[in-house]
C-alpha cells in the first residue's frame, strides 16, 4: 500500500512538473501580492512595531510564508474530480484497484512536494533579501513546521475533495466552489492573521472549523508565534481535522458511488 501510494505521488510530481509556464506565472503573482500585503501590514504595525502579538518581522514572515504556501496547499483551482463526474469519466476512476480518495490524495501530495521547490522557496528568498524575515529560534520548529505543512495539505485536499463531490448531487457545483473560495481565504488566515479577529470568533474558528488548519496553523508554527494555543496544540488540532475529514471524504465517496448514474446506467 505504501509503495503504491508513493508511486502515485511520484506520478503527481511528474505531472505537475510539466506546467512550467503556469508555475512561473503563479510565482510572479504570489511575489507581487506578497509585496502589497507586506506594506499593508507594515502600515498596521507602524505605530507600535507590533500587531495582535506579532512583531514586525513575524508579520512579514507570516505574509511571505503564506504567499509561498498558497501553491503548496492549493487553496483554489482544483476541479478535476467534479469535471470527471459531469463528463462521466469518473467511472474509470471507480474501476481502478485503488480507492478514488487514495489516488487523488497521493497525486496531490506529489504536487505539493513539487510546489515546495518552485512555489514555496523562491518567495522566501526574495523576501529575505528585501525585508529580512524572522528565523526560527528553536530546532524543533523545523520538523514541527514541516509536519504542520503536510497536515495543512491533507486538510485542504479533503476540503477540496468534498467540494468537488458536490457534483455527484449538484450537476453544477459552482455554488459550493465559490463558497469555498470565499471561506478558505478569509477564515484560513490568508488575507490577514486570524489573531486580528475578536477572541471569541477566533477561538470559534479554531475549535469548530478546519479553516485555520489550512494556513494559519503552519504560519503560526513556523513563525513561532508566542500566543495561545501553542505549536503542539495547533498540530494536534490539525491531526484531528485531518482524521475527521479523511473519514468524511471516504463516507461521502461511498454514498456517492451508490447513487451515481452515468449515461442512464
Amino acid at each position: 500500500m505504501v509503495g503504491r501510494f508513493g508511486a502515485l505521488a511520484a506520478i503527481g510530481f511528474r505531472r505537475y512538473a510539466t506546467y512550467r509556464q503556469a508555475a512561473i506565472a503563479s510565482l510572479a503573482t504570489n511575489t507581487m501580492f506578497g509585496f502589497l500585503r507586506s506594506y499593508v501590514l507594515l502600515g498596521v504595525a507602524a505605530g507600535t512595531g507590533a500587531a495582535a502579538g506579532y512583531s514586525t518581522e513575524q508579520l512579514l514572515t507570516f505574509v511571505w510564508l503564506g504567499q509561498g504556501l498558497i501553491g503548496v496547499v492549493q487553496l483554489w483551482g482544483w476541479s478535476e474530480l467534479s469535471d470527471r463526474i459531469r463528463s462521466g469519466d469518473v467511472v474509470m476512476d471507480l474501476l481502478r484497484p485503488q480507492r478514488t480518495l487514495t489516488t487523488y490524495l497521493a497525486q496531490d501530495m506529489g504536487r505539493a512536494g513539487l510546489a515546495m521547490l518552485i512555489r514555496f522557496a523562491p518567495p522566501l528568498i526574495v523576501a529575505s533579501l528585501v525585508f529580512g524575515l524572522a528565523e526560527p529560534q528553536h530546532v524543533w520548529t523545523y520538523p514541527l513546521g514541516l509536519l504542520s505543512i503536510v497536515l495543512a495539505v491533507v486538510v485542504c485536499f479533503c476540503c477540496r475533495f468534498l467540494v468537488n463531490c458536490c457534483a455527484y448531487w449538484l450537476l453544477d457545483n459552482r455554488g459550493p466552489s465559490m463558497f469555498w473560495l470565499f471561506c478558505s481565504g478569509l477564515f484560513g488566515g490568508l488575507f490577514f492573521p486570524l489573531r486580528f479577529l475578536p477572541e471569541p470568533l477566533m477561538w470559534a474558528l479554531w475549535l469548530a472549523t478546519p479553516f485555520p488548519s489550512l494556513l494559519q496553523a503552519p504560519l503560526d508554527v513556523i513563525s513561532e508565534y508566542a500566543g495561545r494555543p501553542g505549536p503542539l496544540v495547533i498540530v494536534g488540532l490539525q491531526l484531528f481535522w485531518a482524521a475527521v475529514l479523511l473519514g468524511l471524504c471516504e463516507l461521502v465517496q461511498r454514498r456517492a458511488e451508490r447513487r451515481l448514474v452515468v449515461q442512464g446506467g
